[in-house]
C-alpha cells in the first residue's frame, strides 16, 4: 500500500497517520504543494494536510491542488482532509468556504449528527468527544456528503463523500511537536482566541492517545477497504 501526503508548510505533516500507515506496512510519500508541486498520482490513499492559507485565495497551486483532490474524490479512491485539507475537499466538491464566527483552536467539544453515529469510523466514538482544533474557516456540506461531527461554531465539522473519502476540520493526527510547532508559526491565533500556548498545550496533551485511537482506525478503516 502506499500513501501520498499532500502538506502546505512544513509543520504541518502526517503526525500519528505516518505511525498508524507504518505499523500497516504502508509507505508515505509527502510533497509540500507550495514548493514541490503536485505529486503524479494520489497513491492508494491521499492525505491531504493543513496549513495557514485559505482555499479562497487567489495562488494558483491552490487551483491546481483543487483539481487535482476532485479528480481524486471523483475516481472513488480514498481521501482523508484535514482542516485546510477538509477545506480543499469541500471546495473541490462546490461547496462554499468562508469565515467562522470565532477561532477554534485547542481542544473543543464535538458531537455526532444522527448519521455520525452509524458511521464506520465515528460511529464508535461517544456522541460527545473533544477534539483538537485550529481554524477560523468553516464550509457548508458539500453536495452527496454525509455530515458526521458538528460543534456550536462549526456546524459541520467532519463529513464522508461516498464511502472512502473523510474531510475532518480537526486534527487527530496531531503529536506533541506538531502543537508546539503551531502555537510558535501561528503565535497570534493563540491571542487572539484568548489562550496561551502553555493552555493550548496542557489541555491536549492528556487527550492526544483518545484522538490518535481514532486516526488509527480510520487508517484501518481506509486501507481495509481498499483491500
Amino acid at each position: 500500500m502506499r500513501a501520498v501526503c499532500l502538506q502546505h508548510v512544513p509543520f504541518e505533516g502526517p503526525g500519528a497517520f505516518a505511525k498508524a500507515l507504518a505499523k500497516r506496512g504502508a509507505t508515505l510519500a509527502s510533497h509540500l504543494v507550495p514548493k514541490d508541486g503536485l505529486p503524479q498520482d494520489a497513491g492508494d490513499l491521499l492525505i491531504v494536510m493543513g496549513g495557514p492559507m485559505s482555499v479562497n485565495d487567489p495562488d494558483t497551486w491552490i487551483e491546481e491542488e483543487t483539481a487535482f483532490i476532485r479528480s481524486v474524490l471523483q475516481a472513488n479512491k480514498p481521501v482523508i482532509g484535514v482542516c485546510l485539507g477538509s477545506q480543499f475537499m469541500a471546495k473541490a466538491l462546490g461547496a462554499t468556504v468562508r469565515s467562522g464566527k470565532a477561532l477554534e483552536i485547542g481542544m473543543t467539544p464535538v458531537r455526532l449528527t444522527d448519521p455520525g453515529k452509524k458511521d464506520p469510523v465515528f460511529g464508535t466514538c461517544p456522541e460527545t468527544f473533544d477534539v483538537f482544533e485550529w481554524h477560523g474557516e468553516i464550509f457548508d456540506l458539500p453536495n452527496d456528503c454525509v455530515p458526521l461531527v458538528s460543534s456550536d461554531i462549526a456546524p459541520l465539522q467532519a463529513f464522508r463523500y461516498s464511502a472512502r473519502a473523510y474531510g475532518l476540520l480537526f486534527h487527530l493526527e496531531m503529536e506533541e511537536g506538531g502543537i508546539d510547532s503551531l502555537c510558535r508559526e501561528c503565535a497570534p491565533d493563540v491571542t487572539k482566541a484568548g489562550f496561551t500556548a502553555q493552555q493550548v498545550k496542557a489541555t491536549a496533551l492528556p487527550r492526544l492517545p483518545q484522538l490518535h485511537g481514532m486516526a488509527d482506525r480510520l487508517i484501518g478503516y481506509l486501507l481495509g477497504d481498499v483491500r
